[in-house]
């Protein structure tokens, strides 16, 4: 038995994980401070009635044997992803047939898993900072992987590659920088892509935090992307189901992959359970639609909020107006995880350090805009008085 050597490569922990030990840590050594969590990416606004209630009358008709379902199809209902193809791309006059939409668990696992079906010999571009998971992927698949710069000087929008690359990663908005392109900017990297022959993985988690109108919504606003880019989405963001767990990624007949990731999902993927699919359906009825634009507008606020609260502190923001995320650059030249440790310590505030992101990300740290508004109005309060 021979492990996986590109496992050796991988840091000793995952980010988060890493985060985690270093809280705990501090609440061994402080058993009675009050943290505030102002780094992870989770929702804390609970989900609209409309789609609990879906969800309550799903798991009933598993109780009854004329209602009753067993597994579920590997790509997900068809009902399911017809409702996501009117709702999401037909009003923006993208039109797909229901075999190129894959119903899965979240983007993150078709974020990893999407790997699998690429030669290890293929080159991958990939932004930085970045979610770390599109890195870990590929270093476990033992690919080469360029990293693009995403710093203050361009706006922290990638350069193109200036090598010839097979694979590309793109996330707008951006997480964590919280930075988007424009229609003209997304061109370039389609145009990129058709000229190289290469394919671009577009992450659209956070689209729906989208404000203004020349940010695209999908990459396939743009002439030519259905034959260069597959497109995944979460249902983790934009309607509150981090802990339902829904997505679906969208693999055009004209990538030549279509065929390739259903193989690979009949295989490795018995199907997104059918409660969470009627969650997911729910997100797109007028109550739905009513009371997740009502989260995500709550989360929007918090953003503004903190911007607004970070700047009037003396800090370098960004971010934080089509993204929930806010990049703060770390005051006196401080590391990430001196800057880190000192909200920790000092504030009893918890954020992510920037460098976890990737080493353009080191001197700034991550705030999320999915904490509570009243937790984030005292963090403000907390850091406003300490820096």
């Amino acid at each position: 038995m021979k492990i996986n050597p590109y496992y050796s490569q991988l840091p000793a922990n995952y980010l988060f994980h890493d985060i985690d030990l270093r809280v705990q840590a501090y609440r061994t050594q402080h058993p009675d401070a009050r943290l505030l969590r102002m780094g992870i990416g989770d929702v804390t606004r609970p989900l609209p009635r409309v789609i609990v209630d879906a969800m309550q009358q799903a798991a009933e008709e598993l109780a009854h044997e004329e209602s009753f379902r067993g597994y579920c199809p590997e790509n997900g209902y068809e009902w399911l992803r017809q409702t996501i193809i009117d709702h999401d791309f037909a009003p923006r006059g993208i039109h797909f047939h229901p075999d190129e939409v894959f119903i899965s668990e979240g983007a993150g696992s078709d974020l990893g898993n999407l790997s699998e079906l690429f030669d290890r010999d293929n080159k991958v571009a990939i932004m930085d900072p970045t979610y770390p998971a599109y890195v870990d992927a590929n270093i476990m698949a033992g690919r080469e992987i360029s990293f693009l710069p995403c710093l203050k000087e361009n706006q922290f929008v990638p350069e193109l590659p200036a090598q010839p690359v097979d694979i590309i990663y793109l996330c707008f908005p951006n997480n964590p920088t919280g930075a988007v392109l424009t229609r003209d900017q997304l061109r370039l990297w389609v145009d990129y892509a058709h000229r190289h022959h290469s394919l671009i993985i577009f992450d659209a988690a956070y689209e729906a935090y989208i404000s203004s109108p020349d940010i695209p919504h999908s990459i396939y606003e743009i002439e030519g992307a259905r034959e260069v880019a597959i497109e995944v989405h979460s249902f983790s963001k934009s309607a509150g189901f981090t802990s339902v767990r829904c997505g679906y990624v969208v693999v055009p007949f004209e990538t030549g992959l279509q065929a390739m990731w259903m193989r690979r999902q009949c295989t490795k993927y018995n199907g997104t359970a059918y409660v969470s699919q009627r969650a997911a359906q729910a997100t797109f009825t007028p109550e739905g639609q009513k009371g997740i634009r009502a989260n995500i507008g709550y989360y929007k606020a918090t953003a503004s909020l903190i911007l607004q609260g970070l700047r009037d502190a003396g800090l370098e923001v960004y971010g934080g107006e089509n993204a929930p995320y806010i990049w703060c650059r770390a005051p006196h030249r401080w590391d990430s995880w001196t800057f880190f440790e000192y909200l920790l310590n000092r504030c009893q505030v918890v954020s992510t350090p920037g460098v976890g992101f990737g080493r353009c990300g080191e001197g700034f740290v991550r705030f999320s805009a999915f904490a509570n508004r009243p937790a984030a109005i005292e963090a403000l309060q907390r850091i406003q008085e300490n820096i």
